[in-house]
């Protein structure tokens, strides 16, 4: 499964950036530790642009897995080895979505409209019918309606059939006024539901909202899968890098997760120092818990 990281320093004064991809010109490797893979790139290179802009394209990119979970990760038991019949009901009807959405795609590209047509007609009678899409509808009508009432009964309803659900695809945590905010979104073309494969991808800024540098050094992620399978992963940086964050600037990156499950769940932390002064401890910094979904939320964009 290939995949493309980029990252964003932000300065927020002089609302400026800079885009680079990961590892190095020329031809070598290229390790981005957020999925503990390696890839082999090959890169080539022109000039073009105002003021000689150096720009790059891949012109080849290979990904192998690491099958031991590298990093010095582990796995733990299962949090749920049982799950409940709502619980489980609920991963057929998210495998059962992802699917007719994929299938849709295939006809649509194939040029197979009409096939494409019914498939359509399908999922719209699905997401009328599918028991977490109706009630987030039903809530956010509520809402609209100042019917609050009528909302926390919906949401006593959602939390009953499908708990996960009310995780957003998002989270949003500061510490010691490092903010860091997340965004998930489920990448129908890079999925195989048939194959139990659903790929989500997320984009993570952190945000230096205090008077003092610093870096970032180790990142740790938990990593929960629909059936409640958690695993803990470990490494350097981010994407290759130990990045710098000077004082009301920004970095930014987007990275991806392969799950089993059509749905499951990230949180983790980062730890930093502050660079300014000579022996500073380092600290870590959460990242909040946030869902990774086929059904999304109410807002689907990185």
């Amino acid at each position: 499964m290939h995949s493309l990281s980029l990252k964003v320093f932000t300065d927020l004064n002089a609302r400026t950036r800079r885009n680079c991809f990961p590892g190095r010109v020329g031809h070598g490797l290229a390790t981005d530790l957020d999925f503990v893979r390696t890839r082999r790139v090959g890169w080539g290179c022109w000039n073009g642009g105002a003021a000689g802009v150096r720009r790059c394209r891949i012109v080849a990119c290979a990904v192998k897995r690491n099958g031991n979970g590298g990093n010095g990760g582990g796995e733990s038991p299962s949090l749920n080895p049982n799950p409940t019949p709502n619980e489980s009901s609920y991963v057929s009807r998210s495998q059962t979505y992802a699917m007719l959405k994929q299938q849709m795609q295939v006809a649509a590209k194939s040029e197979d409209y009409k096939e494409a047509a019914r498939i359509r007609d399908s999922l719209k009678m699905f997401e009328e019918e599918e028991p977490v899409l109706k009630l987030r509808r039903l809530i956010r009508e509520a809402v609209a309606d100042e019917r609050f009432e009528d909302a926390a009964r919906y949401r006593d309803e959602l939390k009953e059939i499908a708990p996960h659900s009310l995780l957003k695809c998002s989270s949003d945590a500061t510490t010691l006024g490092i903010r860091v905010q997340v965004r998930s979104v489920y990448i129908e073309g890079r999925s195989l539901p048939s194959r139990g494969q659903y790929f989500f991808a997320y984009r993570i800024r952190i945000t230096n909202n205090s008077d003092r540098p610093v870096q970032l050094l180790r990142r740790h992620w938990i990593i929960t899968d629909a059936n409640g399978k958690t695993e803990n992963a470990w490494g350097m940086g981010v994407i290759g890098e130990q990045p710098v964050i000077l004082p009301r600037t920004g970095f930014e990156y987007s990275s991806a997760c392969p799950l089993s499950t059509p749905s499951g769940r990230m949180e983790g932390d980062f730890e930093m120092k502050h660079i300014d002064r000579l022996g500073s401890p380092s600290f870590n910094v959460a990242i909040a818990p946030f869902s990774l979904s086929t059904l999304g939320d109410d807002s689907d964009s990185l």
